[in-house]
């Protein structure tokens, strides 16, 4: 089976990173739209799984941003369609939306290499059996979460916010199984990535230091960490996209 990828980018540097290291290891085609840059979005039948990316602005900035309203629409249609929607960051903050959640200002930003637990549903959910049952470090880049949508399961949380990702069972078929897996957190950065993140943030990351400095790090910590973190995150997330094609070859 050739699984058709296609990705919604919201900035120049918050790219695939490690998804597209994943999908060209294993030849899967990816399309790109770049709604910013007035991308024509495609038609749902046109891909297997859609991957919506993350970016600085809010789920809310219609006003300011008239193509998020574009992407709204084609996110709900996929979803209604019965396919896999994977979200990043404002990705997964925009799926929520979609499902008819709630998206709002956390009260705290998390900006950096900070625990996070898997929840019970996490932890026996099957998609995420490859990921620890204790404690373990991802990089985050948030200020707004999301409530929990309706039908879905929440499946991970910090000290900071609780709902840091869910799940979402898109099958329209008892013998398919299709998921919106959406995650607060950037398990697909690569040493390549991360910089051009860190460098392009810069401004977020100083006002974030000043307001909460418990829960933002530093550029030099920021970057220092990631050699430590970031090869296993990007194995727990090649984990999960594999069961996901597991789950809907099976």
């Amino acid at each position: 089976m050739t699984l058709r990828i296609h990705a919604l980018f919201h900035t120049d540097y918050a790219d695939l990173s490690f998804i597209r290291q994943w999908a060209d290891s294993h030849q899967y085609p990816i399309t790109i739209s770049r709604s910013y840059d007035n991308d024509e979005l495609p038609a749902p039948d046109s891909f297997d799984w859609l991957i919506v990316m993350g970016g600085p602005m809010s789920v809310h900035d219609e006003e300011k941003h008239l193509w998020l309203i574009k992407e709204k629409r084609l996110i709900t249609q996929t979803i209604d369609a019965g396919k896999t929607v994977i979200g990043v960051c404002l990705g997964a903050q925009i799926i929520a939306h979609c499902l008819g959640a709630k998206v709002k200002p956390s009260g705290v930003k998390e900006i950096g290499w900070l625990p996070m637990q898997l929840t019970q549903a996490g932890q026996a959910h099957p998609l995420l059996q490859d990921l620890p049952k204790q404690s373990f470090t991802v990089f985050h880049w948030h200020g707004e979460g999301f409530d929990c949508p309706k039908g879905a399961s929440i499946i991970a949380e910090t000290e900071a916010w609780t709902n840091q990702g869910f799940v979402y069972q898109t099958s329209l078929h008892a013998e398919l199984d299709t998921w919106v897996l959406a995650w607060q957190c950037h398990f697909e950065v690569t040493k390549e990535s991360l910089p051009k993140m860190v460098s392009n943030g810069n401004a977020a990351i100083q006002s974030g230091l000043k307001e909460y400095p418990k829960t933002v790090q530093s550029p030099d910590e920021i970057l220092a960490l990631g050699e430590k973190y970031i090869d296993e995150n990007n194995e727990r997330l090649a984990a999960m996209l594999n069961r996901i094609v597991a789950s809907e070859n099976k």
